[in-house]
């Protein structure tokens, strides 16, 4: 199993070391950092406790190794999870950035353009209605303008308290880019 960098982010992003994780998720600190370094999976009892102290959907572990990932590996779907303050906390397949530069940033913070701030703001929209929307965006990426059906809901925790926000984004147009435009002109 690989290093979870996610995981490793998001403690950092907190400020907190390994020993403040696992204290505060009643754990030893080695078994905290055998789950960073991807050597245990924690049970689903210690990601519940992860997920609160870190604000990140339990759920993420299982996604991980989901048979499902390697059916979308090639697939043109984006899945992902944010916090409250719509900063990634997971993300799979996402076509422009490595995922790990994802995590603990707003989209905007990748990339500051009407796509992705139409992003935001739909994701706001589910956190203050508390309600599932779907909405056609169309999001710059380095290879040209595509448009993702995105399917977002809010993300809730045990006690059912929103935690932040997933998201299921779906290709389902990609325009010719600028470049190739500008050739026949």
């Amino acid at each position: 199993m690989n290093k979870r960098t996610w995981l490793i982010k998001l403690r950092k992003r907190k400020k907190m070391t390994q020993q403040e994780v696992a204290s505060k998720a009643f754990i030893e600190r080695s078994y905290y950092a055998q789950i960073e370094n991807g050597i245990r999976k924690p049970s689903s009892e210690v990601t519940v406790k992860l997920g609160e102290v870190l604000d990140f959907h339990a759920s993420s572990f299982n996604l991980e190794e989901n048979p499902f990932s390697i059916a979308l590996k090639n697939a043109p779907v984006v899945l992902a999870h944010c916090d409250t303050q719509l900063r990634y906390t997971w993300i799979f397949n996402t076509p422009d950035l490595i995922p790990d530069e994802h995590i603990g940033k707003t989209d905007v913070e990748l990339n500051d353009n009407e796509g992705n701030r139409s992003l935001m703001r739909l994701k706001q929209e589910v956190l203050d209605k508390n309600s599932p929307i779907n909405r056609v965006i169309s999001i710059s990426l380095t290879t040209g303008t595509v448009s993702y059906q995105v399917y977002a809901h809010p993300l809730l925790n045990e006690e059912g308290t929103i935690i932040g926000v997933a998201t299921a984004s779906t290709e389902i147009n990609t325009y010719t880019p600028t470049d190739e435009i500008n050739k026949h002109l």
